[in-house]
C-alpha cells in the first residue's frame, strides 16, 4: 500500500493542478508549477544562506541557486539538478531539498537553472551541467568548497542529468565523488515490469512517458544515446560511488535497480533504497510523510560519509 501519510499531499497537489486548463501551453504549466511551489514551501532554515551566480555555457548564462550553511569555512558541495521532466521546474521549485541538505551537511549545495525543453531539447541540458561541474571545480577556493569533495545529484529527470555528467566528466578534474541519484529516469524503453504495474502514477503515467522523453531528446535516435539514457553506456567503470533511491509505486521504480545493477557489476560501490510505500516525487511530500523527510535525513547522512571518507 502508499504510504497513507502520501494520500493528504496528493489531495493538495492534484487539487493545486487542476487549475491548468487541458492543453494549456507549456509556459502555463511552468508558471503553475512555480507557484504551487512557491506556496507550498517549507520555512528556509536559518542556517542556511543563499546567493546566486551566473555560469557561461555556450550561448547562454546559466543561472544557480547557491544555497550554502553559515558557519562559514572551506565546505563540502553537491551539485544538484532539479527534477520536473526536462521541462518544467527550477532551483526554486526544489528549495526545500537543496536548502536542507545544506543544512543537514553543514554544507554547499549548488542547485542548476539548466535549459529546458523543447526549447532546448537535448544535449543542451547536459552540457550545461558540465560547464557548471567544470566551472565549480575551476572555482572552489572563490566558492568556499573543497575541490576534493564535490558531489552531484539530482531528482528524476536531474537524477538523469548527473548520471550523464558522471559518464562524460569521468576520468577529468571536474569529476565528482560522489553521485546522489532520487527515482532516476536511465533510459526511455519503458519495457521493466514497474511501467506495467504502476502505469497510472501517481504523479507521472507510463503512457504520458514517450512524448515527453522525445520531446526531450528532440529524436527517436537519441533515445539510446548514453548522455541521454546513461544505462545505455558501454561502459559504466570508475564512476562516483552512488546512492539511487527508489519508490516503490512509480513507473521508473526499476530504472533504479538496472541502473544500481549496471554500476555494480562495474565495480561501483552502490546503495539502493527501495522507497517502500512510495511514489514519484515523494520528496515534494516532506510536509505531509515523515517518511520523505527520513529519506531526504538519510540521503544527507550517506553524503556526508562520503565527503567525510575524503576530508
Amino acid at each position: 500500500m502508499i504510504n497513507p501519510e502520501i494520500n493528504t499531499f496528493l489531495e493538495v497537489w492534484n487539487s493545486a493542478w487542476s487549475a491548468l486548463p487541458k492543453g494549456a501551453p507549456i509556459t502555463d504549466r511552468r508558471l503553475l508549477f512555480e507557484y504551487i511551489a512557491d506556496r507550498m514551501r517549507l520555512p528556509h532554515p536559518d542556517s542556511v544562506q543563499v546567493a546566486t551566480r551566473f555560469v557561461h555555457s555556450e550561448g547562454r548564462n546559466v543561472l544557480c541557486r547557491i544555497d550554502r550553511h553559515n558557519s562559514g569555512g572551506v565546505q563540502p558541495c553537491l551539485i544538484y539538478m532539479h527534477g520536473g521532466a526536462w521541462m518544467q521546474g527550477s532551483p526554486m521549485t526544489h528549495a526545500d531539498i537543496t536548502s536542507r541538505i545544506a543544512e543537514a551537511n553543514g554544507q554547499t549545495v549548488i542547485s542548476v537553472d539548466y535549459a529546458l525543453a523543447p526549447e532546448h531539447p537535448f544535449p543542451k541540458a547536459v552540457h550545461e551541467v558540465i560547464d557548471v561541474a567544470r566551472w565549480v571545480r575551476e572555482n572552489a577556493a572563490d566558492l568556499g568548497i573543497d575541490p576534493a569533495r564535490i558531489a552531484i545529484g539530482g531528482d528524476s529527470a536531474g537524477a538523469n542529468l548527473a548520471a550523464a555528467a558522471c559518464l562524460e566528466l569521468r576520468g577529468t578534474d571536474a569529476a565528482p565523488m560522489a553521485q546522489l541519484l532520487v527515482y532516476p529516469c536511465v533510459h526511455f524503453e519503458m519495457s521493466l515490469p514497474s511501467y506495467q504495474e504502476n502505469a497510472d502514477g501517481p504523479l507521472i503515467r507510463t503512457k504520458d512517458m514517450h512524448g515527453t522523453n522525445l520531446m526531450y531528446c528532440g529524436s527517436e535516435q537519441n533515445l539510446t544515446h548514453p548522455l541521454a539514457a546513461p544505462l545505455h553506456a558501454d561502459n559504466h567503470a570508475d564512476l562516483p560511488q552512488a546512492f539511487i533511491a527508489a519508490a516503490q509505486y512509480d513507473p521508473l521504480r526499476d530504472d533504479s535497480y538496472a541502473y544500481a545493477d549496471k554500476l555494480r557489476a562495474a565495480g561501483v560501490p552502490v546503495e539502493l533504497d527501495a522507497g517502500e510505500g512510495l511514489i514519484h516525487g515523494y520528496l515534494r511530500a516532506m510536509e505531509y510523510c515523515s517518511d520523505s523527510r527520513a529519506k531526504l535525513d538519510a540521503m544527507s547522512a550517506w553524503l556526508k560519509s562520503c565527503y567525510a571518507a575524503v576530508a
